[in-house]
C-alpha cells in the first residue's frame, strides 16, 4: 500500500473549524465535505460527503469543552474514514483533553490520558499530531507515532518583536516547577534570564505562592505556561511577582486557553497587562476580552501536515 495516498484531505469536527479552515488554506486545499451532528437523544452522527479511498486524511479536532462530545466526534469520524478505505488517518488534535490525568496521584485513580490514547488507536488512527501536551511523556501512551509540536516557536517571536527595543529588561518566569523546561526554551529564544514561582497546591485548582526564585525587580516579566484553566495559578503568580519580587509589569502567555469557570473574570481583574494565547481552543469574539491576544497555530500545523504527507522530518519545526 502507498502510505502517502493519492493526496491530502483535511476534515474538521465541530470543536475548531476555523483552525481546520486555516490549515487547509495554507495547504491550498478545501476543507473536506462532512457533517457532524447529534440525534435528539444525544448520539453523534457523522456523514462524509466525498470519497476518501486511498487518500491521506487529516482530521482536525481539539478535545476541548464539551470534552466528551468532541472526543466522541473524533473517534466516530476516524472510524468512518477507516471504513471508507482512507490510506492513512492522522488525528490532528491541537488541544488534547484529559492530558492532565497522566498518572495515579492517589490510590484507585484512573490514568485517563492513557485510556484516550488507547481508544484513539482502536478507532483506527494511524498517527497523532498535537501541540504542547501537559506532560510530554504522554507520547509514550500511544502505540502509534505522535508528532508533538510546541507553542513556544509561535509565542516567543511575538514578544521578541513587542520588546525588541528593551530586551535587557525582560525576565521569563515559569509559574511552577513543572513548566521550567518550557520557560527555559522560551527564555533562550529571547536571550533572557529565567525565574521560577515556587508554589504549593493545598487542593485542586487552588495554589499558594511561597517564593520567587530569581531576580525580577524592576523588570518586565513574561509568565509562560502550557495552558490557562481557571487562571488562579497565573493571577496569583503575577500578583506575587509584583508584590514580592518587585517587578515593573507582568505579561503572560500560554498555548492553550482552557479558560474554565471564573478564568476570564480573574484575568480581566488581574495585574497582568496582556495575555497571549494560541487558538488551539476557540474563544468566541464576543467573549474575548481586550486583554487577550490570540495567535494562529495553523501555519505550524499546516507545515507539519505537509511534512507528514511527504514523509519528511517534523523535527525542524521545533528549532
Amino acid at each position: 500500500m502507498n502510505l502517502r495516498g493519492k493526496g491530502i484531505k483535511i476534515f474538521s469536527g465541530n470543536s475548531n473549524p476555523e483552525v481546520a479552515a486555516q490549515i487547509a488554506k495554507k495547504l491550498g486545499l478545501p476543507v473536506g465535505k462532512s457533517e457532524v451532528k447529534a440525534f435528539s437523544d444525544g448520539e453523534i452522527s457523522v456523514e462524509i460527503g466525498e470519497s476518501v479511498r486511498g487518500y491521506d486524511v487529516f482530521v482536525v479536532q481539539s478535545t476541548c469543552q464539551p470534552v466528551n462530545d468532541h472526543l466522541m466526534e473524533l473517534l466516530i469520524m476516524i472510524d468512518a474514514f477507516k471504513r471508507a478505505s482512507a490510506a492513512r488517518i492522522t488525528a490532528v488534535i491541537p488541544y488534547f483533553g484529559y492530558a492532565r490525568q497522566d498518572r495515579k496521584a492517589r490510590a484507585r485513580d484512573p490514568i485517563s490520558a492513557k485510556l484516550c490514547a488507547d481508544i484513539l488507536t482502536a478507532a483506527g488512527a494511524d498517527r497523532v499530531l498535537t501541540m504542547d501536551l501537559h506532560a510530554a511523556q504522554i507520547q509514550g501512551f500511544f502505540d502509534i507515532p505522535v508528532d508533538h509540536l510546541l507553542g513556544v516557536p509561535i509565542l516567543a517571536p511575538y514578544f521578541g518583536v513587542k520588546f525588541q527595543h528593551c530586551r535587557e529588561d525582560i525576565v521569563v518566569v515559569s509559574p511552577d516547577l513543572g513548566s521550567v523546561t518550557r520557560a527555559r526554551k522560551f527564555a533562550e529564544r529571547l536571550d533572557a534570564p529565567l525565574a521560577i514561582v515556587d508554589k504549593r497546591r493545598p487542593r485542586a485548582n487552588v495554589s499558594e505562592v511561597m517564593n520567587i526564585i530569581g531576580d525580577v525587580k524592576d523588570k518586565t516579566v513574561i509568565l509562560v505556561d502550557d495552558m490557562i484553566d481557571t487562571a488562579g495559578t497565573l493571577c496569583n503568580g503575577a500578583q506575587a511577582i509584583l508584590e514580592k519580587g518587585g517587578a515593573r509589569e507582568v505579561y503572560a502567555c500560554a498555548t492553550h486557553g482552557v479558560l474554565s469557570g471564573p478564568a476570564l473574570e480573574r484575568l480581566c481583574a488581574s495585574c497582568i497587562k496582556e495575555v497571549v494565547l494560541l487558538d488551539t481552543i476557540p474563544i468566541p469574539p464576543e467573549k474575548k476580552p481586550e486583554k487577550i491576544t490570540l495567535l494562529s497555530c495553523a501555519p505550524v500545523f499546516a507545515e507539519a501536515v505537509a511534512r507528514i504527507y511527504e514523509e519528511k522530518p517534523v523535527s525542524p519545526l521545533f528549532i
